[in-house]
């Protein structure tokens, strides 16, 4: 983000911290299998950066000092093989957090943010889960802690989008209709299930009228096009593995 002499608000801060989560959040998700290769513990001190256009690159510090921007934990590429994947990506995720922060608050210091406008901008933010959080499944868990549970739902409740289809047709665009003798308070529920439901990838809630697919092993939904899915591919998928899951049983053959 340029500042070019232009009045920033909270709210452009915001979308660029947004975008940077993103690219992050693909990293340490979807395409994990690509980070993992890119951190070489052969190389050179390596960072994981998040850029403004939502994607992602694993590259050496700035060389200028001081930098531009705040600049993200070293040597994130020294401790891959010595630590479990898990323990080492979700190390990762808390790094990528406190980078997050660390820059959209320079943003907020170098346009002159008041409090109110601070604070603001933290509101927004902290509307959304963690790096951390999204990687280790904890805002997976804090959804179904949130989401209140009806009798009237199956059996996996709490783990997929309200009104989706079951397992035969694992995606879906947007909710059935009602039926007409449904009660107004379940109404309610359902539409905090939706509000709570997070994407596995992006970290997103829920939208209606996104399309989503949910993975046979580890019951997370995706929105499609955070996994690359169709829903015309979708209806040709008996059995399907997010990039997250396909990439850890390739390792353990491996």
């Amino acid at each position: 983000m340029d500042g070019g002499g232009t009045h920033r608000t909270p709210e452009d801060v915001f979308r660029d911290f947004r975008a940077r989560r993103a690219g992050m959040i693909k990293a340490l998700t979807t395409d994990v299998e690509k980070f993992y290769q890119q951190c070489d513990p052969e190389k050179e001190n390596l960072c994981l950066y998040g850029l403004p256009n939502e994607t992602w690159e694993v590259n050496l510090p700035a060389e200028e000092v001081p930098p531009e921007l705040p600049e993200p934990a070293l040597g994130i590429n020294f401790a891959r093989d010595g630590m479990d994947e898990k323990d080492w990506l979700s190390l990762v995720a808390v790094h990528s957090d406190a980078w997050l922060l660390a820059v959209a608050f320079y943003f907020g210091a170098r346009f002159g943010f008041d409090k109110d406008s601070r604070k603001r901008l933290f509101v927004m933010i902290n509307n959304l889960p963690t790096i951390y959080e999204v990687v280790t499944g904890t805002a997976k868990k804090q959804t179904k802690e949130k989401t209140p549970k009806s009798s009237s739902k199956s059996n996996k409740s709490g783990t997929k989008p309200p009104h989706q289809p079951e397992p035969n047709s694992r995606g879906s665009k947007m909710p059935p209709p009602k039926d007409e003798d449904d009660s107004g308070g379940e109404e309610e529920e359902e539409e905090e299930d939706h509000e709570n439901t997070l994407c596995g990838s992006c970290g997103d809630n829920y939208g209606q009228d996104e399309f989503w697919i949910c993975c046979d092993a580890c019951e997370t939904w995706f929105h499609g096009k955070c996994v690359k899915i169709t829903p015309a591919k979708a209806e040709h998928i008996k059995h399907y593995k997010c990039p997250n899951c396909s990439g850890s049983s390739k390792r353990a053959r491996a």
